[in-house]
């Protein structure tokens, strides 16, 4: 029986062009400094992962998250890049991240977790960890590292498709929603209402 098609999907935040350019000069320094091993990020796929839906997914599971993503209303945000590191595996990759996300980069993710899940579209079991891989196979871990902070202005979300084969990975935009002002705020938990 053959193996069944890679069809590798995820949601992210996708940069715009300036946002793109000042990462790409963050990481460029933090290279010069530490001058790390194995090879950086390809500048063009730089991208914020919010939801992994796996590597072989059927197409009917991809025309549901498509539908689904149409749901989800969430506001827009800022989200300000101000720091960087690396993650405890294999390959050592190296991060840009936020020491505080803005509360509705969280209330996108789980409103986008809840509408697939609602839409019976699998998602992968993964740990909400927003980052912006700069590099991979370091060879040496980047200690926690300020960086001249990037203020990437969020403004919509994105499906993307990552062709796998012999050659370079190639993703594909399958889809783009915007973020919408006037978006719900979140309910605050029960311990967070102020007392008056």
């Amino acid at each position: 029986m053959p193996a069944e098609p890679a069809n590798r999907l995820f949601f992210a935040l996708w940069p715009d062009e300036a946002t793109r350019e000042a990462c790409a000069e963050a990481a460029r320094q933090l290279r010069l400094r530490m001058q790390p091993r194995g090879a950086a990020s390809v500048v063009a796929r730089y991208h914020l992962t919010l939801l992994f839906l796996g590597d072989h997914v059927p197409e009917v599971a991809e025309a549901a998250a498509r539908q689904a993503a149409s749901r989800v209303r969430a506001r827009p945000f800022t989200l300000r890049l101000d720091h960087a590191g690396s993650f405890r595996n294999r390959e050592v990759p190296w991060w840009l991240g936020s020491r505080e996300p803005p509360p509705a980069l969280n209330v996108l993710y789980e409103r986008l977790r809840e509408t697939m899940l609602r839409a019976r579209v699998p998602v992968q079991p993964m740990r909400f960890s927003p980052h912006l891989t700069i590099h991979r196979d370091a060879g040496l871990p980047l200690p926690p590292t300020l960086i001249t902070p990037v203020d990437w202005p969020v403004s919509d979300f994105v499906l993307i498709r990552s062709r796998l084969g012999r050659g370079p990975v190639v993703y594909e935009e399958l889809g783009r929603w915007p973020l919408d002002p006037a978006a719900p705020e979140p309910m605050p938990e029960p311990g967070q209402l102020d007392l008056l």
